[in-house]
């Protein structure tokens, strides 16, 4: 399989080029289906070596947050347990439930207002492939058009590795409470010298690349005036087992994804940015991704991806994250998704969203 660059595209091309899409086949223009609540779709079945190249989305629903209850998993190889799976929003780069305009190389939302979702990064597999969403709503989904675009090979290399891709949250997290300190104390405070109690954003076992990750953040800390900063939390990389500190240890948050000083701007990159900046006083919603395109980070037996949540782990936020990563097979086994209560964004005493 050839590269994607402009001078691989000087080169002759082996394999051949095709699509599953929701065209409609009465020939109407009723391109896409429905999926009703409890149901399931199966967007591509198949056969064969070959690579998937894109994947386009997008879809309806009158319900709240109905990108949580949306479960998009896939499944290489014949394989029983998925190497991908996430809700349908948070998989192409954007959590709480919600859209907005940003891009990247591999992912990007795209107008109107964030409803087109895309994806690039190279999905292969030797003996076939599936692709399926399912639906924990209580309304139906009444328009999910999509496209899975993907080459055919007569085999593949055998150091071709798998994608893989894997949903967490944890709300809140489990910091300490704020009662007797002064906001300088509990903000920036204490000392971390473990990892222990840090945010995990990917634990896998194997040999492969971690290739990055989207980042969600819901600041529950909420009706204060004093300084409301949720970052500051280092990232830490520990690779196949090593102990405190890793060999791959950050400076805080904003730094791991490639910003400064506390930003609240939105900004797209091809590698890194902020999709969705929160409120005033670093309030309310905030997305962040950073993809390791050009500096993958590779592991032989083990990677344990984490974050602090707020500097020492003293901050009890809603934390999220898609990570993807790329390893041979088998995988670590993926646990079953949580509920919908424990997926949706949390609401306030009236009923609101956040």
């Amino acid at each position: 399989m050839l590269g994607t660059s402009l001078r691989d595209l000087t080169r002759a091309r082996l394999g051949t080029r095709k699509r599953e899409s929701s065209w409609d086949r009465s020939g109407g223009d009723a391109d896409y289906v429905k999926i009703a609540p409890g149901g399931k779709h199966v967007l591509a079945d198949l056969t064969g070596a070959g690579c998937i190249t894109h994947i386009w989305v997008t879809a309806h629903c009158k319900e709240e947050a109905f990108l949580r209850k949306m479960i998009l998993r896939m499944w290489w190889d014949g394989e029983s347990n998925p190497s991908v799976q996430a809700p349908l929003g948070d998989f192409f780069g954007m959590g709480h439930g919600l859209t907005g305009n940003y891009w990247s190389e591999p992912l990007c939302m795209s107008p109107q207002d964030g409803t087109s979702f895309n994806c690039y990064f190279a999905m292969p597999f030797s003996n076939g492939a599936r692709i399926e969403v399912a639906y924990d709503g209580d309304q139906e989904v009444d328009h999910f058009y999509y496209y899975v675009d993907y080459e055919l090979h007569e085999r593949l290399d055998d150091d071709v590795l798998r994608f893989h891709a894997l949903y967490n949250r944890q709300c809140p997290t489990d910091g300490i409470p704020e009662e007797g300190m002064t906001t300088e104390e509990w903000q920036w405070g204490g000392a971390n010298l473990s990892g222990e109690g840090n945010y995990v954003i990917l634990d896998a076992a194997g040999e492969g690349h971690y290739v990055g990750c989207a980042l969600n953040v819901h600041n529950l800390r909420r009706g204060t005036i004093e300084n409301n900063w949720y970052g500051s939390g280092d990232d830490m990389i520990f690779i196949d087992g090593e102990p405190f500190p890793p060999s791959m240890h950050g400076t805080g948050l904003e730094d791991y994804f490639n910003t400064a000083w506390c930003p609240d701007q939105n900004y797209s990159s091809p590698y890194h940015g902020i999709s969705r900046p929160g409120g005033l006083n670093w309030s309310g919603y905030i997305t962040y991704y950073r993809f390791h395109i050009q500096d993958p980070i590779m592991f032989r037996k083990s990677i344990r991806v984490t974050i602090e949540h707020g500097h020492a782990n003293r901050r009890n936020d809603d934390y999220s994250s898609v990570a993807y990563w790329y390893q041979r097979e088998p995988h670590k086994p993926v646990p079953p998704m949580p509920p919908v209560a424990e997926r949706v964004p949390l609401r306030d005493p009236s009923g609101m969203w956040f």
